[in-house]
């Protein structure tokens, strides 16, 4: 395997590797507690609170600058994930699995926030900045589809090994060691096919320049034009979101007596790793392909609403329960087609606010309350739905996604930012 610099050959596996971890302790741990008889209440709230690693990240990115090389940095922490994954498949037949697992899903996903900033700094570090800007879809992509791959594929699997076994304990155990020898194969790929980019280029100005302290680097972040605004912005834009991924779960899987569609794990696997990918893939891409055509002013508005309008249909299939599956699939196409549209003005704007000296910091900084704008609402998710009972639930997670909405209005930045130069 070549291990010169050709992006081609890391950035999508690179990128697969930040999204997977992320996928199977934020999203595909609900479905599995769910399936092994844990309440709505304790999900939202620890699960939601594996989130906090990606807020606090950025009080340790810097000793990722300081000691070692980026690349043995993502290296070493997909190693720890791996075997993380492995713990966690090791501990589910235990009496007390529940304790024990989100220990160890705790230590995955601190070292799950340092891969992600070592991936992020590698590859600015690694390509040109006319690279950077091709290969931003590419990266995209590939961390959805390895989004995509946990909630489809790995739900798949737990799903076809709890009609196998008629076992949900042995099914989700040999799931998490599935997971952590795809973690495995993944390092390995990574170990030969990433360059060492960091001691080969040395000489780099940049990196042998003093570096800025990092009480230097929070304060200039809190110094940017509309901070107050903009942070008030990245918390509250994703408040209805937040919501409906911790309850999206046991509302599909719930007994349609306590006002869920029942259906079984495979069933929400398959949905979402079938015509969900696609239209995810299809949504990111051509969101991408509508700012780079014409900025981001023209498409901030449009994405919003086509990020949060699909929220509707689950308020419809709540209160109605068609028995046709078809309904389900609608709405999961609809919804996952938005959200990749959507996303990417989100993006786009943390990019935007990033932007300028520190820029790789700043963006930790911005992804950090973006990861606190998803934990806070998280946690108190599954008693809010506990009290409303779904069909009212999404009406609030509906209503929670306008004050995001309404501070879009006031955001001043470049409307042409985004847009690709002639």
């Amino acid at each position: 395997m070549k291990t010169d610099n050709q992006p081609w050959y890391w950035i999508p596996v690179l990128n697969f590797a930040s999204g997977l971890p992320y996928a199977i302790i934020i999203s595909v741990s609900v479905i599995m507690y769910k399936s092994l008889g844990i309440s709505n209440e304790d999900i939202g709230i620890y699960t939601s609170l594996l989130y906090l690693p990606w807020v606090i990240k950025p009080l340790w990115s810097p000793f990722i600058d300081l000691y070692a090389t980026k690349r043995k940095w993502f290296l070493a922490m997909q190693l720890v994930i791996s075997i993380a994954f492995l713990i966690v498949g090791l501990t589910i037949p235990m009496s007390n699995f529940f304790v024990l697992s989100l220990a160890v899903f705790w230590v995955a996903a601190f070292a799950s926030a340092s891969n992600d900033v070592a991936s992020d700094g590698f590859y600015m570090l690694a390509l040109a900045k006319e690279q950077q800007s091709f290969f931003l879809g590419i990266r995209s992509t590939f961390y959805r589809l390895s989004m995509l791959t946990g909630n489809g594929l790995i739900v798949i699997i737990a799903g076809f090994l709890e009609e196998k076994y008629g076992d949900k304990t042995k099914a989700w155990s040999y799931t998490m060691v599935i997971v952590a020898f795809i973690m495995a194969l993944i390092t390995i790929y990574n170990y030969f096919s990433t360059p060492k980019t960091e001691s080969k280029n040395i000489e780099n100005k940049a990196e042998l320049t003093p570096k800025v302290s990092f009480g230097t680097v929070f304060a200039t972040f809190f110094q940017k034009k509309q901070i107050g605004l903009v942070l008030a912005f990245i918390l509250l834009f994703r408040l209805g979101e937040s919501q409906l991924l911790k309850m999206l779960t046991p509302f599909l899987i719930d007994s349609k007596d306590v006002g869920g569609m029942g259906l079984t794990t495979e069933d929400v696997g398959i949905i979402y790793g079938t015509f969900g990918v696609l239209a995810l893939v299809i949504g990111g891409i051509l969101g991408g392909i509508a700012i780079s055509k014409h900025g981001l002013g023209k498409w901030m508005l449009p994405m919003i609403l086509m990020m949060h309008l699909p929220i509707i249909g689950f308020v419809l299939l709540s209160h109605f329960h068609p028995t046709s599956i078809f309904y389900v699939y609608a709405t999961v196409i609809c919804e996952q087609f938005g959200y990749g549209f959507g996303f990417a003005a989100f993006m786009m704007f943390l990019i935007y606010v990033a932007d300028g000296e520190s820029k790789t910091s700043h963006y930790s900084i911005a992804t950090g309350f973006m990861a606190l704008g998803m934990m806070l609402p998280g946690m108190a998710s599954g008693y809010i739905q506990d009290y409303l009972g779904y069909g009212n639930f999404f009406i609030w997670v509906f209503l929670a996604t306008i004050p995001g909405l309404i501070l879009s209005r006031f955001l001043i930045f470049p409307k042409d930012f985004g847009k690709k130069s002639a």
